[in-house]
């Protein structure tokens, strides 16, 4: 089988709810690093076979297969296509892995991944709400097969975070100590600039906008998401709005281009777990990925993991004994957002640029994603 490489990986800087990206069209927001892909390799944008890109919520500007619109948008060749795929949280994570596989297969060579996702122009689950004027109260809750296998209980986020709270017994102390060192993470990172090779800004716009002047003292007081529970906003990610982008290439595409890969993609795996309890799939789709390769947790320098809620990372780094220290190192979703469509492909750009300024081999990125399901990527410095 092929190898599958990363040439490079862009982000735009991530922009809270109504903030500095709010009033740019989803098109224009996924162009604008994808031109800056094509820019910085200095690929024949021609000679690319495909452009996968994840997003959420799609209606409206991000509606009508928006990987194809904003590749257009961006003013690159029209004969090359483009696919949106939705894998909820790991769109953009898939969309590294399809581009992948593409590449292994030997029927690609050039593959554009990547993701976008405007949460201040189409909120989270607009989808879902759009579809009540059809008659659709849920995505589930009008199907006979979902009632007869999964009953009529509340299928959501944040009753799955509160559940894992409970289960794997982390306290709101815990979970606010948690989201506190991601503030002071991303804070340090942006500080030192170990962002600044990964973004391209948008006209004056460089610097995420998400991290918060914020203490364990702020965090107490805020009300829970249910009443009694655990989960308050503060130890949840943000809404916010980002677009990200990665070229993944085949070792006669980097011959031919004469590329130089930063690093190669060692394995890919997407495992499934209970979708009611939704946000655990991380747990055993790590499992499975370590057992496949045969590494194991301290052969992995720095893991990425989706820090949807902290109680999923805390559930999942206590189940596999990951240490803190390997995890999130420059902040994760809770401080630096969670654009959803966009995550995935952002995640992976901003470890890859971490393995390479520590010096690391193997880094390792997984998230929760909806209907209970987990994308695990491992990649290797080159």
């Amino acid at each position: 089988m092929s190898e599958a490489f990363i040439v490079d990986a862009v982000r735009t800087p991530v922009g809270k709810r109504g903030g500095a990206l709010a009033e740019i069209h989803p098109a224009d927001l996924g162009a604008h690093s994808l031109a800056a892909l094509v820019d910085r390799t200095g690929i024949d944008p021609g000679a690319v076979d495909d452009v996968i890109m994840g997003c959420c919520d799609t209606i409206g500007g991000q509606a009508g297969d928006v990987a194809r619109t904003a590749w257009l948008v961006a003013g690159l060749p029209d004969h090359v296509p483009g696919v949106a795929i939705d894998r909820q949280c790991g769109s953009s994570q898939q969309a590294v892995h399809f581009a992948a596989q593409g590449v292994m297969s030997g029927t690609q060579d050039l593959v554009v991944a990547g993701g976008l996702q405007n949460m201040s122009a189409i909120p989270i689950s607009a989808a879902m709400l759009v579809g009540q004027q059809y008659g659709f109260t849920t995505p589930f809750a009008e199907s006979p097969g979902w009632v007869k296998r999964y009953g009529d209980q509340e299928v959501s986020q944040f009753r799955s975070a509160e559940m894992i709270a409970e289960k794997w017994e982390i306290s709101r102390e815990e979970m606010e100590m948690y989201a506190l060192a991601s503030h002071q993470r991303a804070k340090t990172a942006i500080a030192e600039g170990r962002f600044d090779r990964e973004i391209v800004p948008v006209g004056d716009f460089d610097t995420d906008q998400c991290p918060r002047e914020t203490s364990l003292e702020k965090m107490a007081a805020l009300e829970p998401l249910a009443p009694g529970g655990r989960i308050t906003a503060a130890v949840a990610s943000q809404i916010c709005d980002a677009s990200s982008a990665l070229l993944v290439a085949s070792a006669a595409a980097v011959r031919t281009f004469g590329l130089s890969p930063r690093a190669r993609i060692h394995h890919i795996s997407v495992r499934g777990d209970d979708p009611v309890w939704m946000l655990t799939g991380p747990i055993e789709a790590t499992r499975h990925a370590l057992a496949k390769t045969g590494l194991s947790v301290d052969d992995i320098d720095l893991f990425e993991c989706n820090e949807a809620f902290a109680s999923v990372v805390l559930a999942w780094m206590k189940e596999l004994d990951v240490p803190h220290e390997k995890v999130n190192v420059n902040g994760g979703g809770i401080a630096l957002g969670h654009p959803i469509g966009a995550t995935g492909a952002r995640l992976m750009t901003t470890l890859l640029n971490e393995l390479e300024r520590t010096g690391g081999r193997y880094a390792l990125q997984t998230m929760c994603e909806g209907g209970g399901q987990a994308n695990v990527t491992i990649i290797e410095r080159l």
